[in-house]
């Protein structure tokens, strides 16, 4: 159980030998972090995931220095101190929340985890009285200082640039696969299959209201519709899809914003001009989903244009004859 923030210690009163138990915490702390990060990379980026073995082997090297330092001085018995139980002393985000970001993020995490051990330790180097340990922590200030500039010189030396260059162009692939396919999929669904619905309706009733409430409820009923189907029939075990939580939301979301997009105008209660606005939205969508298309899934700029923009005119115009007839 977690203390409670009144009952935290001000990182000013502590003893030198707290805070170096406090030091080989963390310490402990990051050197599994970096492990549980090379694990969760190994299989799709195995030179990054080498580059995180090396940094866990450093921080466990830092801990052995910092447990020789504290035997020097206090003895044997390390007091149980942690981050959590100092206030205002930096933090750690939890691991599950970061792995599953990217490798992006977790790269832009190890940065940071460095600063902040860089920060501590100039403070604790500052706070200690005895040369042999305010040498120690000023060495391992510097050393965290060029642990990640060291680890990306590590990469480079190991892998060279073709082998970093596949693993981002592998997580591109995953993050096109994950979220910006079943979006995009979504957004085109929520775009073009709400139009004739919508439309139909508002030249049929003529009421900004009545368009108002078909369009939320088709909009919204789609969107949940492809949510649970995008999520129910791939695990993405198979497929190397990604999370189907994550395709699900994708998948969801941007359905309900395509249809809301053209039902929304209709808050107006002028009728016509609810209407030209809309058309006016249909035409942004419609471009941007044929944007979309070329720009990640790498389709023709002219053939998104004849696939998505000219389809969706055509279902809005069935829309306009239907609703008028």
């Amino acid at each position: 159980m977690l203390p409670s923030f009144g009952s935290r210690r001000r990182f000013s009163d502590l003893s030198e030998a707290e805070v170096l138990a406090l030091a080989i915490s963390s310490e402990e702390d990051d050197g599994r972090i970096y492990a549980t990060y090379a694990e969760r990379l190994r299989a799709d980026y195995p030179d990054t995931a080498s580059t995180f073995d090396a940094m866990a082997a450093e921080e466990d090297r830092h801990r052995s220095l910092l447990i020789s330092e504290f035997e020097r001085r206090f003895g044997k018995v390390i007091p149980l101190i942690r981050r959590e139980h100092v206030a205002g002393y930096y933090t750690r985000r939890p691991v599950w929340l970061v792995e599953n970001l990217g490798i992006d993020r977790i790269r832009g995490e190890a940065a940071r985890m460095e600063d902040d051990a860089a920060e501590f330790y100039v403070h604790a180097a500052q706070a200690s009285t005895d040369p042999g340990t305010r040498r120690l922590l000023g060495d391992l200030a510097a050393a965290e200082r060029q642990h990640y500039d060291m680890a990306e010189h590590m990469e480079t030396a190991r892998t060279g640039t073709e082998a970093r260059e596949e693993e981002d162009d592998r997580a591109r692939r995953q993050f096109v696969l994950t979220w910006v396919q079943p979006g995009l999929a979504g957004l085109m669904d929520g775009s073009v299959s709400t139009l004739a619905p919508i439309f139909a309706t508002a030249f049929a009733t003529q009421s900004s209201w009545t368009t108002l409430q078909v369009g939320l409820a088709a909009a919204l009923g789609a969107g949940i519709s492809m949510g649970f189907t995008e999520a129910a029939h791939d695990d993405g075990v198979i497929s190397g899809r990604g999370s189907p939580i994550k395709r699900g939301i994708a998948s969801g979301v941007m359905t309900a914003i395509g249809g809301l997009g053209h039902a929304l105008p209709y808050l107006i209660p002028d009728f016509w001009t609810a209407t030209i606005i809309a058309v006016a939205v249909v035409f942004v969508e419609l471009w941007a989903i044929a944007f979309i298309q070329n720009r990640y899934m790498e389709t023709p700029f002219l053939r998104s244009v004849v696939q998505v923009v000219i389809g969706g005119l055509l279902v809005l115009a069935t829309g306009i004859f239907i609703g008028g007839s």
